[in-house]
């Protein structure tokens, strides 16, 4: 099944965190034909205050189930230090399955596609990046979506040094 993983950090070294996280996450879904979208900047949405974030997302095929994935991703949220007490507060590593293939699901345990994503362009711009004619489920094209604007949202590619 093709998935769309949402991957961000903003505690300690988050760029470091993002991409050990991608590599764990490939490595605990089994997957094949990952793609990787660059690092990106972005300012929180929602939330306390709190410093700004490092986001990704990959694009992957994986043989598991959606609960499955669901399962392996908070296994390494726990693993990086993962503490879920504050909604949308500071966090060392947020693992968001953001959409499984063409699935639609209302479950409270994973929402498919997830709930919000339509609205994050910390989720939508990495995706395009690397999936430019992708659609989500229920709402279309992302590069519509994108179009229409997210000017409310700073979000800019993180330039890292030797890069």
């Amino acid at each position: 099944m093709h998935y769309v993983i949402g991957v961000g950090s903003n505690l300690g070294d988050a760029p470091a965190s993002v991409r050990r996280a991608m590599r764990e996450v490939e490595q605990g879904l089994q997957a094949s034909a990952v793609r990787r979208s660059s690092l990106y900047r972005t300012a929180p949405v929602g939330g306390p205050e709190q410093p700004d974030f490092v986001n990704a997302v990959l694009a992957l095929e994986s043989d598991l189930t959606p609960d499955a994935v669901l399962e392996a991703l908070h296994h390494i949220e726990q693993e990086a230090g993962r503490v879920r007490d504050v909604r949308w507060g500071p966090r060392t590593l947020d693992l968001d399955v953001v959409a499984a293939g063409d699935l639609v699901s209302e479950d409270p345990v994973l929402t498919l596609p997830h709930p919000r994503a339509h609205e994050r362009a910390f989720v939508l711009i990495p995706w395009h990046e690397i999936e430019p004619e992708a659609s989500l489920p229920g709402i279309g094209s992302i590069a519509s979506v994108i179009t229409a604007g997210f000017d409310d949202q700073d979000i800019e590619v993180l330039v890292e040094e030797g890069a």
